[in-house]
């Protein structure tokens, strides 16, 4: 039998939280490419974040949700009256992702290296069944 606990207002909390992102991602000019990993001891997350600063990189965790957030600045030009072509996109990024719940949130690293921001998530052992042996009286 397996024990539930009745959380009411889990649902609204949710919803919450998902139009709180919703607001946040519409300020975003674009969304960086993301390969998510899954091996015996931690997720692995590599976001493609060509042109960006590290210093212009935020990363959190916060209620089970993972917030990659942060602006690439392209230099400005003047336009001397030429016509340009400009295919790479700049300006403010957000990507979010629901964490599981046999995650260390306090334990995520990041690193940034050649436009790549990888980030470590350990996750926590899982308790194995314990036989507990009965003693007789």
């Amino acid at each position: 039998m397996t024990v539930v606990r009745y959380e009411p207002w889990a649902l609204l909390n949710r919803l919450h939280r998902e139009f709180d992102f919703e607001a946040s991602a519409r300020d975003a000019s674009w969304a960086p490419a993301v390969d998510i990993h899954e091996e015996a001891q931690r997720f692995l997350v590599r976001a493609d974040l060509p042109g960006v600063k590290s210093a212009d990189i935020e990363v959190t965790a916060d209620k089970g949700v993972l917030t990659l957030r942060g602006e690439r600045q392209i230099e400005k030009r003047e336009v001397d009256g030429h016509y340009s072509r400009v295919e790479r996109v700049s300006g403010k990024f957000v990507r979010t992702f629901t964490l599981p719940e046999n995650v260390q949130t306090d334990a995520i690293k990041a690193q940034f290296k050649d436009g790549v921001l990888e980030l470590t998530i350990p996750k926590i052992a899982k308790a194995e069944p314990r036989r507990i042996e009965v003693q007789a009286a």
